[in-house]
């Protein structure tokens, strides 16, 4: 009996520690739609891209690997078959050069996307309402891999690259 008792508590403490981990997991992922901390004052910014991948509202937008804001806002263009993604950028970071880059980047090999910038050398500077022109959308792991396989496929499965024993070898001294 008393047996019984413990294992039921310790399977009761184990079910809890799971729940615990994932609520913090759900709080911590850069793009999981809850909001825990208020809204930051900032300017928005917009760019255009062929692909977003799985980003998502709220995904960090970092320059340097420093985070600078955030994604508002994700819509699609249907004149020109684009995704419009609009950014926060917080008010402190108010010399990104117009030029800028932005393309989509993965955390880690299975992490969330998020958007990097890459800063231009022009004098002026992003402000409220900025579109940043020059963009590189999101490399898709399946597309990827999908070609590899292909290319793979395409050749056989055989390496071509071999040497041959019909080509010369160098010969050796003694």
């Amino acid at each position: 009996m008393r047996a019984n008792r413990t294992i039921e508590i310790g399977t009761g403490l184990f079910v809890l520690l799971g729940f615990a981990a994932l609520l913090f997991l759900t709080t911590k992922l850069p793009a999981n739609g809850l909001k825990l901390r208020t809204a930051k004052s900032g300017y928005h910014v917009s760019a255009e891209f062929d692909n977003i991948g799985d980003l998502k509202v709220g995904a960090p937008v970092t320059m340097a690997g420093v985070r600078v804001g955030e994604v508002a806002g994700i819509r699609f263009d249907s004149k020109d078959y684009k995704a419009v993604v609009s950014m926060r950028i917080d008010k402190q970071y108010n010399q990104i050069p117009e030029d800028s880059y932005a393309s989509i980047q993965t955390q880690g090999l299975l992490g969330g996307k998020y958007i990097g910038l890459s800063p231009g050398g022009g004098d002026q500077y992003l402000k409220a309402g900025s579109v940043i022109e020059q963009t590189q959308s999101a490399i898709v792991l399946e597309s990827l891999v999908n070609k590899f396989f292909a290319s793979y496929s395409s050749k056989g499965g055989t390496q071509t690259d071999t040497p041959t024993d019909t080509q010369s070898k160098p010969e050796s001294k003694k």
